[in-house]
């Protein structure tokens, strides 16, 4: 046998190119496959809604189940959309300054303030009720929503200035210099040097911070009065009554998870900006 034929020929890139989307197809509809059930079980009758045909598409479409749950969340709805835009807001900021100051503007003690900043990462919430309820208390900010804002705009610091520290860290120093020379201080330079090149950070930051505000049942329930309960606590009435059909529960479960379907729509092509940039490297 020559060399020739006994070398083991690779298989050609369209094969493997072919085989590799497969891959990711059928991973993709994996994973979607508890989104389609939803989708279709919100979209049936209460007639056509059965374990046993949980996967057939209705045959005649319903949107009366939306109808009936969006008075039940509707105030809940816009209780979640006044906390979570401006926590993710206001986190973001502070995190693209505390960021912006631990990367490119060193002062003694940085890297400890640093990690003591990320320390609050992995501190988990039930650590942390009983003290978070008293002090909400004493300071009288329990029973709305700029308590509940306060909490995780503080609970939030901590992945967002990692997320701008990493972003800004690829940040040349020679234009940090050149605004130095310019006679820009630090505030200055952040603002118009640092900020406007930062929208990718942004957008993950914003996508990370209103999923987890938007989705925070713990404080919700725990630091709000009924009439500012966010949308959690209200489909956790709904869906954990066992008055409510099965359909009506699936319809208010889609309702409720719209909005951060939208901003991930919205701001999924800086994400991945985002990421592409470092916005998330350790």
């Amino acid at each position: 046998m020559t060399r020739r034929e006994g070398r083991i020929r690779a298989p050609s890139a369209p094969y493997v190119a072919t085989a590799r989307y497969l891959a990711l197809f059928a991973f993709a509809c994996f994973f979607l496959m508890p989104v389609y059930a939803l989708l279709v079980t919100a979209l049936k009758s209460p007639a056509e809604v059965s374990v046993v045909r949980m996967w057939q598409w209705p045959h005649e479409l319903s949107l009366d189940n939306f109808g009936i749950v969006w008075p039940k969340l509707r105030e809940g709805f816009a209780n979640s959309v006044m906390m979570a835009l401006p926590a993710s807001v206001i986190s973001s900021l502070l995190g693209a300054a505390n960021g912006f100051v631990l990367s490119k503007w060193r002062f003694p003690g940085a890297d400890f303030a640093f990690s003591l900043i990320l320390f609050g990462m992995f501190i988990p919430y039930q650590a942390v009720l009983i003290p978070m309820f008293q002090v909400m208390s004493y300071t009288h900010l329990r029973g709305g929503l700029l308590g509940l804002i306060l909490v995780h705009v503080i609970y939030g610091l901590p992945i967002t200035t990692l997320i701008f520290r990493s972003y800004f860290t690829g940040i040349s120093e020679e234009l940090i210099e050149a605004a130095k020379v310019d006679g820009a201080g630090m505030l200055r330079t952040f603002i118009h040097v640092a900020l406007p090149i930062a929208p990718p950070a942004f957008a993950v930051s914003m996508i990370w911070q209103f999923t987890s505000a938007w989705n925070d049942f713990l404080f919700g329930v725990l630091l709000t009065n009924k009439d500012r309960w966010p949308i959690t606590v209200a489909l956790n009435n709904i869906a954990g009554s066992q008055a409510v059909p099965f359909n009506e529960a699936m319809a208010s479960a889609l309702l409720a998870c719209l909005p951060t379907l939208a901003v991930y729509v919205l701001l999924g092509r800086f994400f991945m900006r985002g990421l592409m940039a470092g916005a998330l490297k350790g």
